[in-house]
């Protein structure tokens, strides 16, 4: 960092412009760039639109239990964790308990509140959190 390492000086040939007849109008010509000796050519790279398909964690689509206060809206079936997000939402949905003005906020009727904990208000991030506690 202490000394700053000068560069060389290169040498650059003089190049002869041509003259344009009178006839033709006069045009510039494109420059010409020299690479340096050692100096690579940059490629432009295309990247590929194809996306790799994500394989599901085995573990959320390992079958649970849900309790009996889950079972009242999802069924009481041994189903995957991302199954009973799915029909949660669908319950939510059906009776329109995602609240008007924040939309992130679930309202509870009955058979929600003791799903989530006795709370009347709940946020959809915090909803997965409290359904985890009432699977087996």
């Amino acid at each position: 960092m202490g000394a700053k390492r000068k560069k060389k000086a290169t040498k650059r040939r003089a190049t002869k412009r041509r003259r344009t007849s009178a006839r033709k109008p006069a045009r510039r010509a494109k420059r010409k760039t020299t690479r340096r000796k050692g100096a690579r050519r940059r490629v432009a790279t295309k990247k590929k639109a194809t996306k790799k398909k994500r394989k599901p964690n085995p573990q959320f689509m390992k079958p649970v239990q849900p309790d009996a206060h889950l079972s009242a809206v999802v069924g009481n079936k041994p189903i995957p964790r991302t199954e009973i997000t799915k029909k949660l939402w669908a319950y939510i949905k059906r009776n329109g308990l995602q609240d008007s003005k924040n939309r992130r906020m679930i309202n509870a009727d009955a058979k929600l509140k003791p799903v989530f904990g006795g709370k009347t208000k709940v946020s959809m991030f915090e909803m997965t959190k409290l359904v985890n506690k009432h699977v087996k």
